[in-house]
């Protein structure tokens, strides 16, 4: 699968080096809004190719698949603009905080007989995949605990910004809310509580939410805290403790039950390449995408539900 970058975010390089450890997937082009920093990133990436605009990007006749980092707020516009350009497209997450723009997105791939899918590499990592199968270690699923933080000391980063979609929930939050969803299925309810920043975006975020057979998860993250990532799955007769869920640069997960600890070890793959992988075999038309349409409209309706919840200070369902 060639692919194009469609955007110069900071991103790509940990996605490029992802690529660059599978044969599944080359990357060939790179767009941006401006020739020379097209240009120096390419250089600096090794990728032959530099577009002066994302519409040149997708002119590229050689270019099978896009992958966007754009801020949140353009993420759903330039999906729909790559895959009316006969592009498949992998979205960098969140996709959206409004559902109705996932819909209509997965409408155009699906028209179009494209893949679409929104970009968790987490998930893929060898990681989550034993984390789920070490769930019947632990009894009954009764609590999760996620956590994702850090100091975001740049005023002008545009993950601070409004009208971009910036915040902490849409940052570093989806990512306990991509785990809670995984582990315990669909929340039918959420309750929210958050402090915003100087342009009204939410600095520090936490949150209850309600599953179905009486699974509860709490949740926290935050722009404005020391960093912290930590994901904690209790059950009636154990515990999962993972220290690093989101990034696996040293996986592994801590199962404790009856008094004693064991550290299970996981393989240290890089999660983008696994990432890349499960969507190239999608491309291919080997398998659907391991994650699509169903998981990306309710990660947008679970945080749609979170910010509606802080909004009006009270529990909120989340709709389906």
């Amino acid at each position: 699968m060639k692919l194009g970058l469609l955007s110069t975010a900071r991103i790509n390089e940990l996605l490029v080096a992802g690529a660059r450890l599978t044969s599944d997937v080359e990357v060939i082009a790179i767009g941006s809004r401006e020739q020379d920093r097209a240009e120096a990133q390419a250089r600096a990436l090794d990728i032959p190719r530099a577009h002066g605009s994302y519409e040149a990007l997708l002119a590229d006749p050689d270019v099978d698949a896009v992958y966007i980092a754009l801020p949140n707020s353009l993420h759903a516009e330039w999906s729909v603009r790559a895959l009316q350009a006969g592009r498949h497209v992998l979205c960098e997450k969140p996709f959206s905080r409004r559902p109705q723009e996932v819909t209509d997105a997965f409408d155009v791939a699906d028209d179009a007989g494209l893949v679409l899918a929104e970009a968790f590499m987490w998930r893929h990592h060898p990681q989550a995949l034993r984390l789920l199968e070490l769930l019947g270690q632990i009894g009954e699923l009764r609590l999760i605990r996620a956590s994702f933080s850090f100091l975001l000391e740049r005023p002008r980063d545009i993950r601070l910004q409004s009208a971009l979609d910036g915040g902490a929930l849409m940052d570093v939050g989806c990512y306990c809310v991509s785990a809670t969803r995984l582990l315990a299925g669909e929340p039918l309810a959420v309750n929210a509580q958050l402090i915003p920043g100087a342009d009204g975006v939410d600095v520090r975020l936490v949150a209850w939410m309600r599953f179905a057979d009486g699974v509860l998860a709490t949740i926290d993250c935050g722009l404005d805290m020391a960093a912290r990532d930590e994901l904690e799955v209790t059950g009636t007769d154990g515990v999962l403790w993972l220290d690093d869920p989101w990034h696996a640069r040293m996986p592994a997960i801590e199962l404790r039950r009856d008094g004693t600890q064991e550290r299970v070890d996981v393989d240290p793959l890089n999660p983008y390449a696994c990432e890349l992988e499960d969507f190239a075999a999608a491309v291919a038309g080997e398998r659907p995408p391991r994650f699509g349409r169903e998981d990306a409209l309710m990660q947008a309706q679970t945080i749609s539900a979170l910010y509606e919840s802080a909004e009006a200070n009270r529990p909120m369902e989340v709709q389906r």
